[in-house]
């Protein structure tokens, strides 16, 4: 079995009642997904650094980290190639943060095609990946610990925070 670890540091922005997401396209050629800004460490950066290059990388703005919202973690199997299972481990690191620069723009050639405010009443209503959720509710509950307990999805729903799949 393959074993994979991937670190991610995703930013939570809410200004004026509206949350800064960054649109990706759907890995199966689906509908575009919502996610908040961030993504990958790369070897050797500290996770503070990802997530002001990230989200300057998808939204064109700087920002300044306020606070560790909360990390979660994920643990997984998925199907490989050749046969071989892919023992995945995802850690993802939230912080708040807020626009001190920039101008908003897309893009071009990354992960992500569009960023955009939402006001946080319509999120929901959008297409989001699980992560959107989680950064939202650590925004909201500021567990002391920065750890949510698991909540665990109905029959026919989308995993929620704590039972995510992984991204």
């Amino acid at each position: 079995m393959l074993k994979n670890l991937r670190v991610a540091a995703y930013a939570i922005c809410v200004r004026d009642g509206q949350l800064l997401l960054s649109r990706s396209p759907a890995p199966d050629g689906g509908p575009p997904e919502w996610v908040p800004p961030g993504g990958g460490m790369e070897h050797g950066e500290d996770p503070y650094d990802t997530v002001v290059r990230e989200v300057e990388e998808e939204t064109g703005y700087v920002i300044e980290v306020t606070g560790l919202l909360g990390v979660d973690s994920s643990h997984r199997t998925f199907p490989g190639r050749f046969g071989r299972d892919v023992d995945h481990h995802g850690v993802r690191l939230f912080y708040e943060a807020r626009i001190t620069g920039g101008e908003l723009r897309y893009e071009i050639g990354g992960s992500t095609d569009m960023a955009a405010w939402h006001d946080l009443d319509a999120v929901p209503a959008l297409n989001l990946v699980s992560t959107v959720h989680l950064g939202l509710r650590l925004w909201r509950e500021r567990p002391a610990t920065g750890h949510l307990a698991p909540v665990e999805s109905s029959p026919g729903t989308a995993p929620l925070p704590g039972k995510m799949n992984a991204e």
